[in-house]
């Protein structure tokens, strides 16, 4: 099969010519992998590796996606509007660019960005300009080698799997993508837009501040990993009165991540390089974002050094922060409600509930975050407090309906000058807590698995673990399983429906020591994740569970 469409593509007279170039270099394995399957939207849309083929990012597979976008906007839109955005990835504008000329070119009016934008900021012109959809380019945190396309619907948020799904059955409907060229269009319906939404975001991220009047008196050191959030993070952190030190050579927007370890804040060497700076000038706290500013990373001055906070501990500082003032403003609602995701740590939950804050947990993807907003900013049966994911991302204020590195930043520096005048650390909040709460360890390990061979291997994994469940995990006995792809859970040998999920392909593992182990593929990269939430009594003791739980599920795996 994938012969067929590796020849279709060589004997194409309308295949890109650099395209074409790279196509005549490819081994008969390159060549498999390339055409296997077709690039199609999963967790966080459409992802993969920039080059040649179908199963490719590549201006083709582009215009697919929009051709097929377009046609489901002016189907269900009287007079459809889009606003687009983009990374600072290889072909990132290039790809924006064209999006509009193939809107354009079907009478939709579109707004796109002049200069890349943080991918909040894409949501954000989404409502400002009351469209009825956007698309961002961006792989998020992926490798150089990757790009993406993510569409919005017309509230900001990410398409849910229902919409999707109508927008896919558009997209597949197009045999041959090769065909699909530039129509003419009028370059009137095409808007450059820059500094006005860039005031108007920035004023937005400005009133989520709780607390004004606090001594901001220390340093705080930020990197965008070479990404879009520099300006907007200095510019809101600047007017609230930080004071912010940027590590420039890695605020310079770079495809190639070249001042940079790595641009995922969840991988430690990312911090290298902004850790450097902040011993040199004593800063308190160390701030990053992914390239596309939607996810944070951070980093605190604990006694003579730094600690690098995972995304789990940062949501739970948030979200301790954000209920305890509320609650002393008196602005915390009774019907307060904190969303996360079924692979967030348990810890975030418990930091809620003493507050009387109420958790709901929806599948992984800030989007099923974003719908579940919605349905109560309509119903009013729930008021937003905070959401966040596993991740690093979270979202303040809705204003936006993705995750907001922006928003976070500052935010987070907030927390940090709250605390200080008490002489605490985050770090410090985060250890009192987990000494009335309880202690948790969050970690994750995964499997790498690519090309055909391996989405094989995948499928089969999840295969076994669903066929033979886990009874115990280093001897603690399984108490319940949640399937959200058979929509079932299983408690003491009964099996009752899950309800409220999408299907997705998901177990999750509750112990009865209070951990749990959730596994899923990954939706953006070909790699099955294990995330373990441990509950013990200390440190030591967590780490102990770690290694045994580990431990068994290599043993599994190699079996």
């Amino acid at each position: 099969m994938y012969k067929e469409k590796y020849l279709a593509w060589k004997n194409h007279p309308n295949l890109d010519p650099k395209l074409r170039e790279e196509l005549e270099t490819l081994s008969e394995s390159q060549i498999e992998d390339a055409f296997y399957t077709d690039c199609r939207f999963q967790t966080a849309g459409m992802r993969g590796l920039l080059g040649v083929g179908t199963n490719r990012l590549n201006i083709h597979t582009v215009r697919k996606a929009t051709y097929g976008y377009a046609r489901y906007l002016v189907d269900t839109c009287s007079e459809p509007k889009v606003a687009i955005s983009y990374d600072n990835r290889h072909m990132s504008r290039e790809f924006a660019l064209d999006c509009a000329k193939i809107l354009a070119g079907f009478g939709i009016r579109v707004y796109v960005a002049k200069v890349l934008k943080p991918t909040p900021e894409l949501s954000f012109m989404v409502r400002y300009y009351h469209c009825d959809g956007g698309i961002m380019i961006t792989a998020s945190h992926n490798p150089k080698e990757y790009n993406g396309y993510k569409i919005y619907d017309r509230e900001g948020c990410q398409l849910i799997p229902k919409l999707a799904d109508k927008v896919i059955a558009y997209i597949d409907q197009i045999d041959d993508p090769l065909s699909i060229t530039v129509k003419d269009y009028d370059e009137s319906l095409i808007e450059l837009v820059d500094k006005d939404i860039d005031e108007a975001y920035y004023a937005e991220v400005l009133k989520i501040r709780l607390r004004k009047d606090l001594d901001k008196d220390f340093k705080i050191v930020f990197s965008s990993e070479h990404g879009t959030s520099y300006e907007a993070v200095k510019e809101t952190m600047k007017r609230a009165g930080y004071d912010l030190h940027p590590l420039m050579e890695q605020c310079v927007p770079d495809p190639d991540f070249s001042k940079t370890a790595s641009p995922n804040p969840e991988v430690a060497c990312a911090y290298d390089g902004v850790m450097k700076l902040a011993r040199e000038i004593g800063a308190e706290l160390i701030l990053i974002t992914d390239p596309d500013g939607d996810r944070m990373g951070v980093a605190v001055k604990q006694d003579e050094d730094y600690v690098i906070l995972n995304g789990n501990q940062t949501g739970a500082i948030l979200l301790e922060y954000i209920c305890m003032t509320r609650k002393e403003q008196g602005t915390l609602p009774a019907n307060g409600c904190m969303f996360n995701t079924v692979v967030t740590s348990e810890f975030g939950n418990a930091v809620a509930r003493k507050y009387g804050v109420d958790v709901e947990q929806t599948l992984t993807g800030f989007k099923y975050i974003g719908d579940k907003y919605h349905k109560y900013e309509e119903n009013h049966e729930k008021e937003y407090v905070f959401g966040y994911e596993e991740s690093y991302g979270s979202l303040i204020s809705p204003f936006v309906r993705d995750k907001d590195a922006v928003q976070a930043c500052l935010m987070l520096a907030e927390a940090c000058a709250y605390y200080r005048q008490f002489n605490k650390t985050l770090y410090d909040v985060i250890k009192e807590d987990y000494e009335q709460l309880g202690y948790y360890l969050d970690s994750q390990s995964s499997i790498l698995l690519p090309g055909a061979q391996g989405e094989a291997r995948l499928k089969q994994l999840m295969k076994s673990f669903r066929e033979s469940p886990l009874k115990t995990l280093a001897g603690y006995k399984v108490v319940k399983v949640e399937d959200y792809l058979l929509a079932q859970s299983q408690e003491n040998g009964t099996v009752s429906p899950l309800e409220g999920f999408d299907r997705s392909d998901v177990l999750k593992y509750y112990l009865e020591d209070g951990s749990y182990l959730a596994i899923r593929p990954s939706g953006t990269e070909p790699k099955c994740k294990f995330y373990y939430c441990i509950k013990a009594n200390d440190h030591e003791q967590a780490l102990d569970k770690k290694r045994d739980f580990q431990k068994d599920i290599d043993e599994i795996i190699g079996n």
